[in-house]
Order: structure tokens, then C-alpha cells, then sequence
């Protein structure tokens, strides 16, 4: 039996009973117990831990950790999980009464993929991919309605893209979440030319890594 790792909490009371704890340094890591036999992508696996993380997600915000995490007792999840637990620690206190929430759109004008063939070099090829990525955008009448509505009401905010779509993520306190709703379903009604996916709330992920783009 190995025990799945869903996310890390800042109590114990924010886990249980919902389901297991596992102490990681002085946090808590919410975990799902799964036969050695049984595969991580198990679609009534995956079913069932999605609802686990959204009644953990009604207690008490945490930090997501990335599907696929697996230890067989508190000892191994240290040794995977040990160093970075002072830094979740400061983000669950910051941001305990706060979630994401993600608006996702496609780009305006989609940018075609450099060819690498077409480059002699990796770091002219990276310039230039680069380059195409940040040239990613929405309708500048839809974007500029977004920072009038939905980014106001968030704590913090991150643009994020890649070829085929634009992605606001957005931290936002969770008597902010109708208000967030409201405004979504207001863009819904003004810009019925423009397909997107508000969704959330969601735990912290996206905030909670350094690794993103602007």
C-alpha cells in the first residue's frame, strides 16, 4: 500500500477526517491510500481524488502538490518533501483565506511555432520561441475589460502563455468568489465572440511556484 499525496495543510484539523494525515516537519500532507497493483491514472481513482481535494479545499486552503506524488511513510515523504516546507508554511499562513481561480482563453491572433530547422543555433531558437510565446494575446477589448473587472478583485495576479492560449491565474479571498462569478458571467454576456473557461476555486499552485510567465 503506498499513500498518494494530494496536499499540504497547515493543521491537522484541515486533513481529518476527511481523510489521512501525514506529518511533513510541523505542516500536514493530506494522502489517499492505493493498492501497489492499482494505477496512479485509474480513472475512479482520479474521480475519487478530486473529490477529495475539493472537501479538503471547503476546510481550509493548501498547497496543491503535483498528481503523481506516492511514499510509503513519513520518512520518505521528508526526504522528498523536507525542504520545502518552510516555504508552504509561510504561503498557508499568508494565504490561508484565500484561493486560485483561472480564467483561460485563446489567443486573439495565434502565433505559429518556430522551426528549429530554421536556426543555427539552440539560443537563437529559444529567442525566437520565446519570442512567439509572448506575442500570445486576447482580444485587447476583452483583456482590458478583464483588468477593469475580475483583476481588481484579486490579491494577486499572474498572466501566463504558451502557444495556443492566454491564462489569468488570480489569488482571491474567498468572500470575493460570487463577486468573482458575477463579473465572469458579466464578460460572458459582453463578448459572446470570445470562447473562455473561468474556473475554480483551486488550492495553491500556481502561487505557490516561482516558475511562471509573465
Amino acid at each position: 500500500m503506498k499513500s498518494v499525496i494530494l496536499g499540504i495543510h497547515l493543521r491537522e484539523e484541515d486533513v481529518e477526517p476527511v481523510t489521512k494525515a501525514m506529518r511533513v516537519a510541523d505542516l500536514f500532507a493530506s494522502t489517499v491510500g492505493v493498492d501497489d497493483d492499482r494505477p496512479l491514472a485509474d480513472r475512479d481513482l482520479l474521480l475519487e481524488i478530486a473529490g477529495v481535494r475539493a472537501k479538503l479545499l471547503d476546510r481550509a486552503t493548501f498547497v496543491a502538490v503535483r498528481y503523481g506524488l506516492s511514499v510509503r511513510d513519513e520518512s520518505e515523504l521528508a526526504t522528498k518533501c523536507g525542504d520545502r516546507t518552510a516555504k508552504w508554511r509561510e504561503l498557508l499562513i499568508a494565504h490561508r483565506e484565500e484561493v486560485e481561480m483561472t480564467l483561460k482563453a485563446p489567443p486573439a491572433a495565434p502565433t505559429a511555432r518556430p522551426d528549429r530547422r530554421d536556426f543555427e543555433s539552440g539560443s537563437a531558437y529559444l529567442r525566437a520561441l520565446y519570442a512567439a510565446t509572448y506575442a500570445v494575446d486576447v482580444d485587447a477589448k476583452f483583456r482590458a475589460r478583464i483588468e477593469e473587472t475580475l483583476v481588481p478583485r484579486a490579491t494577486q495576479h499572474r498572466w501566463m502563455r504558451d502557444n495556443t492560449s492566454v491564462e489569468l491565474a488570480m489569488l482571491v479571498r474567498r468572500s470575493d468568489l460570487d463577486a468573482i462569478r458575477d463579473a465572469g458571467e458579466e464578460l460572458r454576456r459582453d463578448f459572446t465572440s470570445v470562447p473562455f473557461l473561468l474556473s475554480g476555486p483551486w488550492p495553491l499552485e500556481v502561487f505557490a511556484s516561482d516558475d511562471h510567465q509573465q
